[in-house]
């Protein structure tokens, strides 16, 4: 009928009336996307800023020039100990400026990068290993047992290691000569080689720079398919894109301190947005809170990139009232934790959202940089609108049909920084027309914001009745005796295929044994449906994390199945 008003899908893309930073307009798209070596990040920003300081680690600190020369001489070192295009190179590296080297001298020379986590026991490195079909590895020293005890079953021809720092006045280990074939020192191999004059040729679009694992947490991690284009891509979709209006004052200019690790996806991608962008990169041990907030109090840094567990700690620390853009990622933001820490700070937090398989970034909430640079705009909370050429939509879990706007569903995610797929296989993964299926739980808002609501895996049964668990989280973070607190569906033993609600806490200092199990229940009574109340509370000291500092809920549903076995509940 004429004058009907057109209903509105996803496919309008709602959130591009958000795209502004106070006054400023941001471009609704980034195209035409650059094809070329993710290593030509660090070859400009040598060019352009070669006396910049580039990383700082510790006590020591590398320029932009010199960086490009040792990343020259390892690409060069590479293909003589045999390393050829295409090949993977695996790295165990905590963060620290041998993992920048690894990282752009295997791209450099068109190997693809496996960063593993330094956590690994053998048996998560033997499957990873084996799964790449990497033969070189690069490991801090400490780590060479571990990679004695994987030689038994992985075929590995070549070892690199190097002396890592722990702390700022930590005496590197005297390192043993090691006679065996195949194992050489980073430090010597540096200072043999000349550099690699120019990059390997490869097609950007097609070839793999980086093979990280994912899935850990949900099963046997699966090799992640990272091309040159989707990190290029996404580096200019987040942080060029955001920072547009600023730029002039940032790029070449600015520090970054980066408190979670770099072989993870969240850290990994800010090492190629600073090197894109000529920064500092403070590198941080991720959980050396006393220490993150020193150099954030001392370096006042244009930016922080941290996770909720963070600024969870931070609350309690020291840190100064400045415009410092905080960032955080990996895990959702519970919404009174960014309030007090913007009562703390005087700024408030962002938050962006995404995956190792969507690079590391799909969505970023700009509203506090508008606040930050002094233009004072409203601030919004959730995981903000969808990146420039990315669409994102929200479906229905069991028929994959689109929910209205404001209703929750799963979150899909389509555009040129998703994953070509898991290895080794192009497209598996991915729908048949290239949607990737987040498996969380979401909802969108009238100015295209999306809000994430849980884990699909974490969403609790209570006899067919949807309890999304991260909703209940954040609702006990606003009490006033809680530090941390996580929900987790465990077994109904009266009703097989249900579940029961139990709540996991660790209560503020101040407030150990003056609150009981009931007043958790009876705070939550009148704030949430009867069957989402939990049956059970558990208080603890310390709640399990994974390596990325997210709440490790699988380890805790786990632990309480063992248990009901043990005491017979449940078979």
């Amino acid at each position: 009928m004429m004058g009907e008003e057109k209903k509105l899908t996803y496919a309008d893309k709602p959130w591009l009336k958000s795209y502004s930073v106070g006054p400023f307009k941001l471009k609704h798209t980034m195209e035409p996307y650059p094809k070329m070596n993710v290593y030509k990040f660090l070859e400009d920003s040598a060019t352009n800023f070669p006396d910049n300081i580039a990383c700082v680690y510790l006590d020591d600190e590398i320029t932009y020039k010199d960086l490009k020369l040792k990343v020259d001489k390892l690409a060069n070192a590479f293909i003589d100990l045999g390393l050829k295009k295409g090949d993977t190179v695996a790295s165990v590296l905590p963060s620290c400026l041998e993992f920048i080297l690894v990282d752009y001298a295997a791209m450099k020379m068109a190997a693809i990068h496996v960063p593993l986590s330094i956590l690994h026991k053998t048996d998560d490195l033997v499957h990873e290993l084996k799964e790449s079909n990497a033969k070189t590895v690069v490991c801090s020293y400490r780590r060479l047992e571990r990679i004695y005890e994987v030689k038994n079953e992985v075929e590995i021809e070549t070892v690199i290691y190097t002396p890592t720092k722990l702390f700022p006045d930590y005496k590197l280990p005297e390192m043993k000569d090691i006679s065996e074939e195949g194992y050489y020192s980073l430090d010597d191999l540096l200072e043999k080689y000349d550099p690699l004059e120019k990059a390997i040729e490869i097609d950007p679009v097609e070839d793999i720079a980086l093979l990280p694992f994912t899935g850990g947490t949900t099963g046997l991690p699966k090799g992640t398919m990272i091309t040159h284009y989707n990190i290029t891509t996404n580096v200019l979709q987040l942080m060029h894109w955001m920072l547009d209006p600023i730029k002039l004052g940032v790029i070449g200019k600015a520090a970054i301190v980066i408190c979670v690790p770099i072989f993870h996806a969240y850290g990994h991608f800010t090492i190629h947005s600073c090197i894109s962008m000529g920064l500092k990169m403070l590198l941080m041990d991720p959980r050396d809170m006393v220490r993150i907030a020193e150099v954030i109090k001392k370096i006042r840094p244009f930016m922080v990139i941290g996770v909720p567990a963070h600024y969870m700690r931070f609350i309690d620390l020291d840190l100064p009232k400045a415009p410092i853009f905080y960032l955080s990622g990996a895990a959702p933001m519970p919404p009174d934790l960014a309030d007090q820490f913007e009562q703390k700070t005087g700024v408030p937090m962002a938050e962006g959202y995404g995956a190792t398989e969507t690079c590391a970034a799909s969505t970023v909430n700009i509203s506090p940089l508008s606040k930050i640079t002094g233009f004072m705009a409203s601030k919004k909370n959730g995981v903000g609108v969808p990146l420039p050429d990315t669409e994102v939509k929200i479906v229905d879990p069991e028929t994959r049909e689109e929910t209205p706007f404001g209703e929750s569903g799963e979150i899909w995610i389509r555009g040129p920084q998703i994953m070509k797929g898991y290895w080794p296989t192009p497209g598996s993964g991915l729908t048949d027309d290239g949607w990737l299926p987040m498996g969380d739980i979401g909802r969108m808002d009238e100015d295209g914001y999306f809000y994430i609501e849980d884990r699909i895996k974490d969403m609790i049964n209570v006899s067919g009745n949807k309890v999304y668990s991260r909703l209940i989280d954040d609702i006990l973070h606003e009490h006033p005796a809680v530090s941390v607190a996580g929900v987790i569906g465990v077994p109904d033993p009266e009703r097989p295929g249900s579940e029961r609600v139990k709540a996991f806490i660790t209560l503020n200092r101040e407030s150990e044994g003056k609150v009981t199990e009931q007043d958790i229940i009876n705070y939550l009574k009148d704030k949430v449906k009867p069957y989402a109340v939990p049956k059970y509370v558990e208080f603890r000291n310390d709640l399990p994390l994974t390596l990325a500092m997210k709440l490790f809920k699988r380890k805790l549903r786990n632990e309480e199945i063992a248990k009901m076995k043990e005491r017979g509940e449940i078979k």
